[in-house]
């Protein structure tokens, strides 16, 4: 069952190979192209595959390298734009869109991440403690309180 966001990640990959195609035959539009091509349309891949993760931290890894690649395509746009590869219009128009799923991917992510980040706190702030309550560090295996 596809989302709608897997749906509007595929329009945009859909969108980077047209643009890519436009890009100049010289070593930098070829080279720009291909990095542009390759995060681009990894986004919507790895959100697709996030979707269908084993496990809740299998969703938050796969949903983090998505915003990885979301992260980096907004990066390529920017080059893009400085440089002058493909359409002005057409890149700024990809740009805010990459922003926007970078946006979208990041709350998600984050969302997910929320309890476990919150348990996590609690746990080190609770080891903290303990190390500085009990000196602790005369035994081999809690050096690590030091």
């Amino acid at each position: 069952m596809k989302t709608e966001l897997e749906g509007r990640t595929q329009r945009f990959a859909v969108g980077i190979v047209k643009l890519v195609r436009t890009f100049p035959k010289t070593v930098d539009g070829i080279e720009v192209g291909r990095q542009l091509l390759r995060s681009g349309i990894s986004i919507g891949a790895n959100y697709r595959e996030a979707n269908r993760a084993e496990s809740k931290g299998d969703f938050i890894h796969k949903v983090g390298i998505a915003e990885k690649e979301a992260s980096e395509t907004v990066y390529w746009l920017e080059i893009c734009e400085s440089t002058a590869l493909g359409k002005t219009a057409d890149v700024k128009t990809f740009s805010a869109e990459a922003g926007e799923l970078l946006a979208i991917i990041t709350t998600i992510g984050r969302k997910a991440k929320g309890k476990s980040r919150q348990i996590s706190s609690a746990i080190t702030a609770a080891g903290a403690v303990l190390c500085f309550a009990f000196p602790l560090f005369r035994f081999p295996a809690f050096r690590f309180c030091l």
